[in-house]
Parts: C-alpha cells; structure tokens; sequence
C-alpha cells in the first residue's frame, strides 16, 4: 500500500483512484477496452493479451487493493474463479487444509470432490475455536481457508490470531470477505495472506455481472495472472471490469444503507413474536459481538432467522412477502430471501448445524420501514396458517 493509497479515504479510492484522467483524455469514466490483442510495432506499452492483462480491468484491480490494503488485485470472471484459483495455487499434491464446515457450499464443493483427486486432504471445523483450528495442523497442512462471517449462521473467525499461528508455521492463509466488504473488514491488515471476494454481490451491487477478485503480494499476485487466471483463462471481461468500476463508485453509499436496513431489521425479527432467533453479527444478542466490533467496523444486509413456524408455515411467510423476492444470491439492490433450512431433516439439521426452518434474507435499497412491514404482515399470515 502506497503512500497516496494510505492518504486516501474509502469513498475517495470507489471514486477516483486509478481513473487516470490524463491518460484517459480527461474522460471522467474512463473507455472500455474491448479488445483481446495489444500489437507493439510502435509502442512498447506491457500490454498484450486481455487474459492476462487489460487497462479497464486493471483500474477495477486498482481500486479494490487499495481499498483491501493489500499491494495488487486480479480480477476474474467469477468468486468460484477466484476461490478456485487461490486454493490451487497453494494446495500441492497430497497436502492438507483447514477449513470451516459451514463455508460457501461450491467451496466445500470443490475441496471435498475436486481437489481430493489430487490427494489434498481437508479438515473441517467449526472455526469458531481458534484452538480447534490450532490442533488440526498436519505437518502437510499447506493452507487455511476462512469465511468471516460464514453466510448461514453468521459466525466468525478470529483473522488475527489464526493468522498468527499460521504465519509460524509458514501456511497460508485464505479469507473470503465478500460478507463485510473492504470497506468495513481488512484481512490483509489483521495478517492474512490472501483475500477473496464474490464480487458478484455487494462491489458489483446490481445483480448484472459476475466477478471475483483476489488480493495479496504483489509476487504472488503476478504469478497468479500466468497461471492460475491465465493457463484456467478465469480472466474478467473488459466489460464486466468496466460494470464492477461503476459499482464501487457507489459502493460506500449502497453499504450504508444495507447496513442500515438490516440492523433495523434484524433488531425487529429479534423482538418479533413469531421469531425464534435472529443471526447477525451486528446485535449485541451475538454471541461473538466483541470479536467482531474487534475485527470489523461495519455490517453487511445479509442474515438469517429462525420463525416460529413449520415447514408449511414457512411456506405460507415466504410466499406473502411482496417486496422480498426469493433467490439463492445476495448483495444487490433487492431484497431476497432464500431457505438454507428449510428443507432439512433431524439429522442433517445436526450435521450441519443450521438450524430447521433457517431463513436467509438478503436486506436490499427499499425503503426500511416498508420492508419491515412486508416482514411483520407475511409473519403475521404464517401465524394463521
């Protein structure tokens, strides 16, 4: 992190940081370079293929490591990409990782039944017990991939303590942070390795691109662009770059107003009748509140709750909502609602952890009070079925 990226706020680096106005010609929203190929007969300008390196992509790469405090950022076409590429370019043949259970299901996904071809050997935890992660290391253990908070039940990992244990044994460490965003959580600051983000949701905000982005060392990162983004061809499309810079520009505004809305939200189901428990970082009511006040200095709109109400009842909730539409992404301009728990038995619900019934909501831009009156009628049409 340079010194102008250290003098910069949050706001100043979504709006302005890496446009580079001059070279752009004075244009305020710098142009799209839609093209593969960069010929050099009368300029040597580094550049040469768009799947390893395009300008568009790398103002969005600009703007996200400054705001994650890290020294570079690649983008790619997808969170999955960037996650995948990550894992792999640390996971060798026959090596081990940790991991916690309840982490992003095509990442448990691809742990469990891709990378074990491979012989890579994955311990899940829960994450919540530093220790319980300190006496799963193997001498092969190579990495640690976290998600703080995990998006189901919204619990955390402590960034700076693991991190400290893992840099002693010289394993990497690896954190989703698509949850809080840059702007109210920094891995990279509290010691982690490598951060990662679906930036799908909330940088994109307007549920019309797909992205990923990772962020580390600036060796780590260049390597990256050579092999596991550009030998996968994972890169972004100029375009989707150019729709991911649109977003960040109003990504401190947007996430004031989730933020927001949630916390108003969650504090009404918390006192609802008809709610058995709420889960938000962001209530005192949570169990790791100090931890997170600690590591994060904000909340996102994602949570979940548990209604009082059977599987038809649920049913009956979900489908009277008019403002929240049902959907399995988050992080854009709408309210969502997705049912992680609903379908689950006794003992899946057990394995898990995720309680029967669990209900995600994804907190939009709509009006606040409209949406908790949209939560207190549908509740108070499941309390009738």
């Amino acid at each position: 992190m340079d010194e102008l990226q250290r003098s910069l706020t949050k706001e100043d680096i979504c709006t302005h940081y890496g446009d580079d106005y001059d070279r752009y010609l004075g244009a305020i929203v710098p142009p799209i370079f839609q093209n593969t190929l960069f010929t050099r007969k009368t300029m040597n300008h580094g550049y040469t293929y768009t799947r390893v390196s395009n300008p568009t992509t790398e103002i969005a790469e600009k703007k996200i490591a400054a705001l994650e405090e890290g020294e570079e950022a690649r983008c790619f076409s997808s969170g999955m990409a960037a996650i995948t590429a990550a894992l792999m370019s640390v996971l060798d043949k026959d090596s081990h990782i940790i991991c916690p259970a309840n982490v992003y299901a095509p990442t448990k996904a691809f742990l469990e039944s891709y990378m074990s071809k491979f012989g890579v050997e994955t311990t899940f935890v829960s994450g919540e017990s530093t220790s319980e992660i300190e006496q799963a290391l193997r001498p092969s253990t190579k990495a640690i991939y976290l998600e703080t908070p995990l998006s189901n039940l919204f619990t955390l990992q402590d960034l700076q303590a693991i991190a400290d244990i893992a840099r002693a044994k010289g394993i990497v460490t690896i954190v989703d942070n698509t949850w809080a965003t840059p702007l109210y959580q920094n891995p990279i600051a509290l010691g982690i390795d490598i951060v990662v983000h679906s930036a799908t949701k909330y940088m994109g905000g307007h549920s019309d691109i797909l992205a990923g982005v990772m962020i580390g060392r600036k060796s780590v990162m260049e390597e990256i662009s050579h092999r596991e983004r550009g030998m996968f061809g994972a890169a972004m499309d100029p375009h989707q770059a150019w729709l991911l810079i649109r977003g960040l520009r109003t990504l401190p505004v947007r996430m004031r107003q989730h933020q927001e809305s949630a916390m108003k939200a969650a504090a009404f189901l918390e006192l609802h009748p008809m709610v058995q428990r709420v889960y938000y970082p962001g209530l005192a009511s949570h169990p790791q509140y100090e931890l997170g006040r600690r590591q994060m200095t904000g909340y996102s709109g994602l949570f979940s709750f548990v209604p009082k109400g059977n599987r038809e009842q649920i049913m009956g909730f979900m489908k009277s909502l008019k403002l929240f539409e049902e959907g399995p992404s988050w992080g854009g301009f709408e309210s969502l609602i997705n049912t992680p728990g609903l379908w689950l038995d006794e003992d899946a619900s057990a394995r898990t952890g995720i309680p029967q019934g669990l209900v995600r909501l994804s907190i939009g831009l709509e009006n606040t009070d409209s949406l908790l009156a949209d939560l207190d009628d549908a509740l108070r049409v499941m309390q009738r079925i």
